[in-house]
C-alpha cells in the first residue's frame, strides 16, 4: 500500500533533506533519514521515501509531501503520531493520507513554492534569527519586484543554478516570483513547476543587489540572458528560505495547501 505524509521540519541541524551513507559531523543525519528510521520502526520492516523537491542544510519546510510504500497494516494517524514521536523535535509528520499506487510525490507534483524571509534593518536578529535573512543595507522591495518578473515564463536559469547542480538541463518554467515589504521584512515568494540546486537563493543574492541599489533593474534580464553564474549576485543564506510545499491536481484529493486551484 501507497502512503502520502505532509512533513513539516526546521531544517536546522540537520544535513538537508536527502539521505546520506552515514551521518556527518558532530552526528547530524537528513531529514529523509530521520523519517525512514521512524517509518521503519512502525512498519517492522525497511521503508523507503520520495520526497516532492530536497532541500539543503538549514533550509525547513512547511509542508514537504512524502511517499512511501508498506505491507504493514497501519491506520493513517498510527503512521502520522507514531513517526513524529519517534523523530527529533524539530521534525513532525502533519497528515497521512493513503493514495494509489500511481502517484509519486516527486513526478506527480505540478509545481513548487518557496518564500524567502530578509531582516532589513541596521541591527541583526535575536529572535527568531534560524529563519530569517539578514541585511544592513536599505532595500527597495518595489524595484526588486520589477526586476524580478523577468525571471517569469519557461527559461534557461543557468545563471542562478549551481555549479554542483546535477539536472540534466537549466529550462524550469517560473509560474510566479513577488517581492513585498512587511514592516522591517522583505518577503520574496516565487513558485516554479521544479527548482535547480540553489536557485531560489541565487535569486535572491541578486534581487538584494538590485534592492541595495547596487544593480539596476534591468541586470536581473542581462544575468538571465549571460546564462553564467558568475555574472549573478552572490548565494543568500539558507536560513531564510521555507519550501512551502509542492502543489498536485486535484484528483490526488490531497489536504488543500498541496492542491491546485480547480
Amino acid at each position: 500500500m501507497r502512503f502520502a505524509l505532509g512533513v513539516e521540519y526546521d531544517g536546522n541541524g540537520f544535513l538537508g533533506w536527502q539521505r546520506l551513507s552515514k551521518a556527518g559531523e558532530g552526528g547530524q543525519e537528513s531529514v529523509q533519514a530521520a523519517l525512514e528510521t521512524a517509518l521503519s520502526k512502525i512498519a517492522a520492516h525497511p521503508v523507503a521515501t520520495v520526497c516532492a523537491g530536497r532541500t539543503d542544510a538549514g533550509v525547513h519546510a512547511q509542508c514537504q509531501v512524502v511517499h512511501f510504500d508498506t505491507e504493514a497494516a497501519r491506520a493513517p494517524r498510527a503512521w502520522m503520531l507514531g513517526a513524529t514521536t519517534l523523530m527529533p523535535p524539530q521534525v513532525s509528520v502533519r497528515w497521512c493520507q493513503p493514495v494509489p499506487d500511481t502517484f509519486n510525490a516527486r513526478f506527480s507534483a505540478r509545481a513548487r513554492h518557496y518564500r524567502y524571509r530578509i531582516l532589513n534593518r541596521q541591527v541583526r536578529p535575536a529572535l527568531h534569527r534560524q529563519y530569517l535573512s539578514w541585511e544592513l543595507r536599505p532595500l527597495d522591495a518595489a524595484a526588486m519586484h520589477r526586476a524580478a518578473q523577468a525571471l517569469v515564463g519557461e527559461q534557461d536559469f543557468s545563471a542562478f543554478r549551481t555549479v554542483h547542480c546535477q539536472a540534466p538541463h537549466a529550462r524550469r518554467d517560473l509560474q510566479r516570483i513577488a517581492v513585498r515589504r512587511d514592516g522591517d521584512e522583505v518577503v520574496v515568494e516565487v513558485q516554479a513547476n521544479a527548482f535547480l540546486h540553489h536557485m531560489v537563493r541565487n535569486i535572491v543574492g541578486s534581487l538584494l543587489e538590485v534592492g541595495a541599489g547596487a544593480q539596476p533593474e534591468s541586470w536581473i534580464a542581462e544575468v538571465l540572458a549571460g546564462r553564467d553564474r558568475r555574472l549573478a549576485g552572490p548565494t543568500a543564506p539558507a536560513a531564510g528560505l521555507v519550501f512551502l510545499g509542492p502543489l498536485y491536481p486535484p484528483e490526488w484529493n490531497l489536504p488543500a495547501e498541496v492542491t491546485l486551484p480547480a
